[in-house]
């Protein structure tokens, strides 16, 4: 007897008949309708009586909201492992993250030949079927920035550029029968998907068998593969349906079951009655049995890699489907930020905020560094860690508007400002953001937020009016002018010392379309290209929001101001006006302008924790970039010393928030400058010399410098103290204590 502890899942096996093209859409959505679980399609594209069943899955995936969607099995030699990967992940990407790969390495060559595929030997078909889940996952792993090579003998990439990435781990499953495949299913696949009237007595048990030896052998936990089965709904009474599938779960480990189910009658009898008495049976025997589920399970090759002072066999059952360790295939996409390298020994991912309150109490009991981190950037790094467990919101992304009239929203943390932009644009409103779509929205609606519509808007605290809160003991809290004020305080600008927010509310701004401005400068004359450009920005309108880029001279190039400039409006006669004076502060190598909407300034784009650089950052606020500021800032660039440097407009409407209204109190300074470098033992020594003497304050999510005097330039005066006392309040133990940690007052 074999349970390998799957949950149950139940879907639908479909003929793609195209005699009356919408039967088979019309029971896919059935399948939904009854609470089904996944939806399924044969694929012989050589059959004329057939759709296309690439296409229909993309059909069906459009007229569907929650089921999976697979090929069972798709035709591997008549579809070219590298465009099939491109395939799957657009349609995992357009339907959310509902995609499934079922493979099949051939079988009736006849037709298969006929339609120009090569015939294969039967070993020849598992050579293939390897090397096309090599290129398969290969063009899915965007993590690595190396062009895709595989040299296999029937499928070949020779450079071929990676991606997109899926919405999810897109599990590939493998209609298998003989040794050979099912040694190849253990090695390199997530599931077993053969069908039960192929089958005789005893073959899934022999066929688990294989499968579980050579997973061993692999250093995998035969847990790792999902036992599917292909089965025919009996002509018995539905009881006896029950207990055979029943037995199938507790003694063959099939987590699967897929009905071929061309009769509503039979779809409805499934989803309304055979599977919720299935699950329910297989439950109550799982807990008196003690069976321990299949996302806790790891093999060998992945337990050598857990860390230290982690218990992974703790993990709360909510959240150990999702949980990532060092050794899952998903762990290069969650270990690193944007630009910061990180190795956790545990990524909890939760899917609400009841997940959130288990994610801590357990991250509590470890003794590892603990990082929140929201759906975005994270330029910091603290939001990774070494050896320690990582709390990823980017299951919470939801976007959603509240009232119309306030122009109130509400917003998960796990979301990015560019899916918040996509969003709020049908209204014909925005909120200001970071520069990019991939910025999370926690980090930056808890830190500040100084972006290309700061000057009109403010910063993007400024918009935040209330807050769900998880606290460091647990409690889930509403934070607001009228509830818990003096947190709600404190969470903007310093949020990430107080707990995990989970959502928030803001009230957006009315924005139609914008000028969008990209220019670039000689900057030959730095110090007087600097102090020109900021002169004319404070001189501008508020519409009017500009960021410079200095890119230092090298390599026989001069150096060159970049700017991005944002006019908050579609008055294109004022834009001009105010560009053409910014384009005065040194001569013109470059200009594009363009009137658009703000969602195509802050575009949509994938979430990037691919790591790299691992820089160290420094930031300083002024009030004015005047003549010694600038040549200070001139100083950092020909130093050496750092390879980015950037100047923001702040300012504008940020200053008219009194400093004492939050806990981010720079608010009589007009420009945020940071330079990014190799190593703090480089830069500080450069950065304190110069810009020490000008520093009104600093921009913590800007900052990587963790020496304590850093902290009271993020948090002057009667602000840290303010901190401190609601740290002793909400955090006495300094949990959260990972990004500018506060100490608790006495």
């Amino acid at each position: 007897m074999t349970d390998y502890g799957h949950d149950l899942a139940f879907g639908t096996f479909i003929t793609p008949t195209n005699a009356d093209p919408q039967v088979p859409v019309r029971l896919a959505r059935l399948t939904e309708e009854v609470g089904l679980d996944l939806v399924t399609f044969q694929d012989h594209p050589y059959q004329p009586s057939f759709l296309d069943t690439w296409t229909l899955l993309s059909w069906v995936a459009a007229q569907t909201s929650r089921v999976t969607v697979a090929g069972n099995v798709l035709n591997l030699p008549l579809r070219p492992p590298a465009v099939l990967a491109r395939a799957a992940a657009s349609l995992d990407l357009l339907s959310g993250g509902r995609v499934a790969l079922g493979l099949g390495a051939g079988g009736f060559w006849d037709a298969i030949e006929s339609m120009g595929a090569p015939r294969l030997t039967p070993g020849e078909s598992v050579d293939a079927l390897s090397e096309a889940i090599d290129v398969v996952r290969g063009i899915w792993d965007t993590t690595e920035r190396r062009a895709l090579r595989v040299e296999g003998q029937h499928h070949r990439v020779a450079g071929a550029k990676r991606g997109p990435a899926p919405a999810h781990d897109i599990p590939v499953w493998i209609g298998a029968y003989k040794p050979r495949m099912l040694r190849l299913v253990a090695e390199k696949a997530d599931g077993w998907l053969p069908s039960a009237p192929y089958l005789k007595d005893g073959d899934l048990a022999r066929g688990n068998a294989i499968i579980d030896e050579a997973a061993h052998a692999a250093g995998r936990h035969p847990a790792e593969i999902r036992r599917l089965l292909n089965v025919t709904p009996p002509s018995g009474p539905t009881e006896q349906w029950v207990e055979e599938l029943v037995r199938l779960a507790l003694e063959d480990g099939v987590g699967t079951f897929v009905v071929a189910a061309d009769d509503p009658a039979t779809v409805r009898l499934l989803g309304e009655e055979v599977a919720p008495a299935v699950r329910e049976r297989v439950a109550a025997e799982r807990a008196s049995a003690g069976t321990t589920p299949a996302a806790s399970r790891r093999g060998p090759r992945a337990i050598a890699l857990r860390r230290d002072g982690i218990d992974y066999d703790a993990v709360p059952a909510a959240l150990a489907e999702r949980a990532v360790e060092p050794g899952d295939r998903a762990y290069p996409g969650v270990r690193h930020n944007y630009l910061r390298s990180g190795a956790p020994g545990l990524v909890l991912r939760p899917r609400g905020t009841s997940e959130v309150v288990e994610a801590l109490a357990y991250a509590r009991t470890q003794d590892v560094p603990l990082g929140i981190r929201s759906g975005g950037h994270g330029i910091s790094g603290r939001s990774t860690n070494d050896g320690g467990i990582v709390v990823d919101l980017g299951a919470l992304d939801h976007v959603e508007v509240l009232d119309h009239a306030t122009r109130r929203v509400r917003v998960g943390a796990g979301a990015t400002w560019g899916k918040v932009a996509a969003e709020l644009a049908p209204h014909g409103w925005a909120i200001t953001s970071g520069d990019s779509g991939g910025v999370g929205v926690g980090g930056l609606a808890t830190a500040g937020g100084v972006g290309l519509l700061g000057r009109s808007q403010g910063l993007t605290i400024d918009h935040v009016v209330a807050a769900e809160v998880v606290t460091a003991d647990g409690r889930v809290v509403r934070a607001s002018a009228d509830e818990n004020p003096e947190l709600f305080w404190g969470l903007r600008g310093a949020g990430a010392n107080l707990g995990v927010v989970t959502s928030f509310e803001l009230e957006a701004g009315v924005l139609g379309d914008v000028v969008f401005s990209q220019m670039a400068l000689d900057a030959s004359d730095t110090a007087g290209l600097l102090e020109r450009w900021a002169a004319a920005v404070e001189d501008a309108p508020r519409e009017l929001t500009s960021f410079l880029i200095l890119s230092p001279a090298r390599r026989g190039q001069g150096p060159v101001a970049q700017l991005m400039t944002v006019w908050a409006g579609d008055d294109t006669d004022a834009a001009v006006t105010h560009l053409e004076l910014l384009a005065d502060s040194g001569p013109v190598l470059q200009h594009q302008a363009y009137l658009l909407p703000y969602t195509g300034v802050v575009q949509q784009t994938e979430k990037h924790h691919g790591g790299g650089g691992d820089p160290v950052v420094r930031s300083s606020l002024v009030t004015h970039v005047d003549d010694q500021v600038a040549r200070a800032f001139e100083k950092v660039a020909w130093s050496g010393a750092a390879y980015f440097l950037q100047i923001r407009a702040t300012g504008g409407a940020g200053n008219d928030v009194a400093p004492d209204a939050t806990a981010y109190a720079h608010r009589h300074q007009n420009f945020l400058l940071s330079a990014m470098g190799s190593d703090h033992a480089e830069i500080d020594p450069v950065w304190d010399a110069e810009m020490g003497p000008h520093t009104e304050g600093l921009y913590l999510s800007f900052d990587t410098d963790t020496r304590p005097e850093r902290l009271a330039e993020a948090f002057p005066g009667q602000t840290l103290t303010r901190l401190r006392a609601l740290k002793r309040d909400w955090d006495p133990d300094n949990v959260f204590r990972a990004n500018f940690p506060i100490p608790p007052a006495d």
